[in-house]
């Protein structure tokens, strides 16, 4: 189930990466799961990991070589998410990208690897490594659906967008590929996503621009508060447009990092949408804090609400539920009288409580839509924040309920 639909757009191919996708069987034997990407000589890489203390073991590894050396390959599985398996872990992922090492011929420390799946199983490297030479014999720039699908874990439908822009006059490409449906509420970027672009930028501006973009879209989505083990975002720049480099400071790099932030939120925006079980996608801006962190613990609140889940599944407008998770959420000598709500444009508390123009009547419109808004004026300050989470689902819980069978 998900809420919408998703044509895959036709991403488009990035001069300088190469994707392939094959069947490993690390848990089915008739599906792609596993992708490796390709990226050319001289790029620039940069990415952020979760902050879960039981990080996997591929995630401890990525960090270790992102320090090192200038990554050439991304190895990513699904079935499988080496996640809390020590030592024996930590040496299948390195089996892992040895083998693509070695027969594309770079360095250990040029291979990043990933993984997605099930926690506490060692990955099964020798599916992988056997699998390694139809992968790299497969590379293909314009492989990137074909990846999306070998990422995926519970996800209904592959997810990738590319967007086009000029900088300094010279035509600039972007494309990504995410995966994620449940344990989301990233602490850091995504569940897994990959983003590429054709442009010159510099090192230290590409790390500003993939942690800033992690913040404003990954960051801010959650279906279920469970933040994962393996979440990694990875941004790629080929230099192949041969534009001028973008440096930080500069009117080009402020439009890049809206785009790259525009691209990475519509991803996000998709992973909801699918999310496990989801029916709903919404929207919860809460506005008027006294610091950021008052608006997103609001925010969190409302999202993380079962009892507030449950009323959106059940397209139940019970309003009280939003109260009292803003009223639970912290905030010190909270004026309530003060604090107004919304669903979509519909007034429904105001003065400490219910709103006299609002009719249960037009609160069931709202709710009876796949998509709209719950928006929180605190009256506090000037700090606004907006978080997109989903609906708790008789689904949700059977997919999670039959995950290992």
């Amino acid at each position: 189930m998900a809420v919408g639909s998703f044509d895959w757009p036709g991403v488009k191919a990035i001069n300088g990466v190469r994707l392939a996708a094959v069947s490993a069987g690390v848990k089915h034997s008739d599906r792609l799961d596993m992708a490796l990407i390709e990226i050319c000589e001289g790029a620039s890489v940069s990415g952020v990991f979760t902050q879960n203390a039981f990080c996997a073991e591929p995630i401890k590894i990525c960090r270790e070589h992102l320090a090192q050396a200038k990554p050439r390959y991304l190895l990513i599985n699904s079935g499988n998410a080496n996640a809390c398996t020590g030592e024996p872990g930590r040496a299948a992922a390195l089996q892992t990208c040895q083998a693509v090492a070695d027969a594309a011929g770079v360095q250990l420390n040029q291979v990043l690897p990933f993984s997605t799946g099930v926690i506490g199983e060692v990955l099964p490297a020798s599916k992988l490594i056997d699998a390694t030479p139809a992968a790299c014999q497969a590379l293909d720039q314009d492989a990137w659906h074909d990846a999306a699908k070998a990422i995926m874990t519970t996800d209904t439908r592959a997810k990738g967008l590319s967007v086009r822009l000029e900088l300094d006059g010279v035509p600039i490409t972007l494309s990504g590929i995410a995966k994620g449906s449940g344990m989301i509420k990233p602490n850091m970027g995504t569940m897994l996503a990959y983003v590429a672009t054709d442009a010159a930028i510099e090192q230290a501006l590409l790390d500003t621009i993939v942690l800033n973009a992690a913040n404003k879209s990954f960051n801010r989505i959650t279906v279920d508060g469970d933040t994962s083990t393996n979440d990694a975002l990875i941004l790629m720049a080929t230099a192949k447009a041969e534009n001028p480099t973008v440096l930080a400071g500069s009117d080009t790099a402020l439009k890049l990092e809206q785009t790259v932030s525009d691209l990475c939120q519509a991803l996000a925006k998709e992973m909801v949408r699918d999310a496990e079980g989801a029916t709903k996608c919404v929207q919860v801006d809460v506005l008027g804090g006294n610091t950021a962190q008052e608006s997103i613990d609001v925010a969190y609140a409302i999202c993380h609400s079962p009892l507030i889940k449950t009323a959106l599944f059940a397209c139940d407008p019970n309003w009280g539920r939003i109260v009292a998770a803003i009223g639970y959420a912290g905030l010190k000598d909270l004026d309530v009288s003060r604090v107004k709500v919304w669903l979509d444009n519909e007034l429904i508390v105001e003065n400490g409580g219910r709103a006299e123009s609002y009719t249960e009547e037009a609160g069931q419109v709202v709710f009876d839509k796949a998509e709209f808004s719950i928006r929180v004026e605190l009256a506090r300050g000037s700090c606004n924040e907006t978080l997109w989470t989903s609906d708790l689902s008789h689904d949700y819980v059977r997919i999670n309920a039959e995950y290992r069978s």
